[in-house]
C-alpha cells in the first residue's frame, strides 16, 4: 500500500495548488474579496507549505514517516472542509494555512518514505513516479477545478479534496512504518524562527502594495523576518539536533540540485496562479475554458518526468537535462512578455509548453539526484528541504508576482482599490479597454522580472552542479 498511497497524496497536494487559482475569480466575486485578502487564499497555503515542510521532514525521521503522513493527511482534509463551509474570506485564508501545513507533511513524509524504501535506479524511478503524479495533479487541477466550479460552485471543489485526502489518511494506516536512528531534543527554537521568518517576509510582500513599501508595519516585518532568518542560520550551526543540518546545505552538489527545483518552480508558479485570471478577464474565457487552456502549461508535466528519468537511467547525463530544462523555463518566461489581450491564448501557447516541459524534466530528475547525495538517516530532512524550497518559491513568487501586478496597476491607474479589482479580474464597465491595457502592461514588466531572476538562478545552478559527477558519482 505504501507507494500507491504516497502517490495519491502527492496528486491531491499538487491538484490543490494548481486548481485553486482557477477558483479565485469566483471566490472573489462571491465573497466580495480582492487584493491581498484574495491572494492569501493561494499564498497562505504555500506559505504554510514552505514553513512546515522542513519541520515535517525532520519530524518524520524522528517520530515515524507513516505517522507524520497520516496526521498530515487528516490536517489537510480538515482545512479543505473548513474552506468549503467558510462564510468569509478571512476564515478561508486561515483554513488554507491549515491545509498548507497538511500538504507539507504529505510531501515531506511521502518523499522520506520513498527514499527509505528504494535505492539506485529503483529510487530514481520512484521519485520520477512521484514527479509524474505531481505532474498529473498540476495538469488536471485547473481543468477539474474549472469543471467543478461550473457544475457545483467553488465550494464543491474544495469539498471533494477534503473527502479524498481523508481516505488517503485512513488508507495510510496500513502502510509500513520507518524512522531514522536518531536521538536528542527537537529543535523547537529553530522551527519557530524558520516559520516566523517566512511568515513575516510573506506578510510584507503581500501587504506592501496596499500599505506602501515604506509603511512602518512593512519595514518592521521585513527587518524582523530577515533577523529571524539570520538567527535561524546561527542556531542551526549550534543545535545538537538541527531542523536543517548545515552539512546538508554545505554540499555543493545537493544545493545545486535543490536550487534547480527552486528555479523551475519560480518560473512555473507565477504563470500557473495568475494567468487563469488574465485569461478569464482579458480573453473572456469561462472558468472551465481557462482551466482547459492551462493544459498547455500543465500537460507536459504529466509525461516529461518519466521521459527524463528514463534518459538518465540509460546514461544521458542528468546535468545536461537540467541545463536544457532551465533554458526552456527561462526562455518561456521571457517570451511571455509578448502576451496580447486580443489573442491571449494564441500568444501564450508556445511559451507555456516550454515552461511545462522544463518543469516536468525538473520533476523527473532533481529529487532523485539530490537524494542520492544524502545519508540514510537524513532523508526526511533532505526531502523536507527540497519541498521547503519549492514551497518557499511558490509562496514568495506568488506574493511577489501579486505585489508587482498590484503596484504597477496602481501606478498606471492611479487608484489602489481599482488596481486590486482589476488584478482580481473584475473590470469596470465602460473602462475595460484602459484597464486591460494597464493589466497587460503590468503583466509584461512582472514577467520580465521573473524571467531575469530565473536566468540568474540558472547560472548559479550550473556553477554548483558542474562538478557533481566527480564529487558524488552522478546516478545513471
Amino acid at each position: 500500500m505504501t507507494l500507491p498511497l504516497v502517490l495519491v497524496g502527492v496528486v491531491i497536494v499538487a491538484m490543490s495548488i494548481s486548481g485553486t487559482a482557477v477558483a479565485l475569480p469566483s471566490m472573489g466575486s462571491d465573497l466580495d474579496a480582492s487584493g491581498a485578502s484574495l491572494n492569501w487564499v493561494v499564498a497562505g497555503y504555500n506559505l504554510a507549505f514552505a514553513a512546515m515542510t522542513l519541520i515535517a521532514g525532520s519530524a518524520a525521521d524522528r517520530v515515524g514517516r507513516r505517522r507524520v503522513f497520516i496526521v498530515a493527511a487528516l490536517v489537510f482534509a480538515a482545512g479543505f472542509l473548513v474552506t468549503a463551509l467558510s462564510p468569509s474570506i478571512i476564515v478561508i485564508d486561515a483554513a488554507r494555512i491549515v491545509s498548507g501545513a497538511g500538504g507539507a507533511g504529505i510531501m515531506a513524509a511521502g518523499g522520506a518514505i520513498l527514499a527509505s524504501s528504494y535505492d539506485g535506479a529503483a529510487r530514481n524511478r520512484a521519485f520520477a513516479l512521484m514527479g509524474t503524479m505531481a505532474g498529473i495533479g498540476i495538469a488536471i487541477g485547473p481543468t477539474l477545478s474549472g469543471l467543478l466550479i461550473d457544475a457545483t460552485g467553488w465550494r464543491g471543489g474544495f469539498a471533494v479534496y477534503a473527502v479524498v485526502s481523508l481516505l488517503v489518511g485512513l488508507g495510510a494506516t496500513r502502510a509500513r512504518e520507518s524512522r531514522a536512528d536518531v536521538s536528542g531534543p527537537v529543535d523547537r527554537a529553530g522551527s519557530a524562527l524558520f516559520v516566523a521568518a517566512l511568515s513575516l517576509l510573506m506578510f510584507a510582500l503581500l501587504e506592501a502594495p496596499a500599505l506602501g513599501w515604506l509603511h512602518p508595519v512593512i519595514l518592521i516585518s521585513e527587518i524582523a523576518g530577515l533577523a529571524c532568518l539570520a538567527l535561524f542560520g546561527v542556531l542551526q550551526r549550534r543545535s545538537p539536533a538541527p531542523v536543517l543540518a548545515p552539512a546538508l546545505v554545505a554540499n555543493r552538489a545537493f544545493l545545486g540540485w535543490s536550487l534547480a527545483t527552486l528555479t523551475t518552480s519560480i518560473g512555473f508558479l507565477g504563470v500557473l496562479v495568475f494567468l487563469p485570471t488574465y485569461l478569464q478577464s482579458a480573453g473572456e474565457l469561462s472558468p472551465s475554458a481557462a482551466g482547459a487552456a492551462m493544459l498547455l502549461l500543465t500537460a507536459p508535466v504529466l509525461v516529461v518526468p518519466m521521459v527524463a528519468v528514463t534518459l538518465v537511467n540509460k546514461g544521458v547525463p542528468a546535468r545536461l537535462l537540467i541545463v536544457i530544462a532551465l533554458a526552456l523555463v527561462v526562455a518561456g518566461n521571457l517570451w511571455l512578455t509578448a502576451l496580447n489581450a486580443d489573442h491571449a491564448v494564441a500568444t501564450v501557447a508556445a511559451p507555456m509548453v516550454m515552461i511545462g516541459v522544463g518543469m516536468g524534466a525538473s520533476f523527473g530528475i532533481t529529487d532523485g539526484q539530490a537524494m542520492s547525495l544524502v545519508p540514510a538517516d537524513a532523508v526526511g530532512m533532505a526531502a523536507g528541504f527540497l519541498n521547503t524550497l519549492r514551497g518557499a518559491a511558490e509562496a514568495l513568487v506568488i506574493a511577489a508576482f501579486g505585489a508587482s501586478l498590484a503596484g504597477l496597476l496602481a501606478a498606471k491607474l492611479g487608484d489602489t482599490s481599482r488596481a486590486a479589482a482589476v488584478g482580481a479580474g473584475r473590470l469596470t464597465r465602460g473602462a475595460e479597454t484602459a484597464e486591460l491595457e494597464a493589466f497587460t502592461w503590468s503583466w509584461h514588466l512582472t514577467q520580465l522580472g521573473i524571467g531575469l531572476l530565473c536566468l540568474v538562478l540558472s547560472v548559479i545552478v550550473i556553477a554548483l552542479i558542474r562538478d557533481s559527477a566527480k564529487t558524488s558519482g552522478e546516478t545513471t
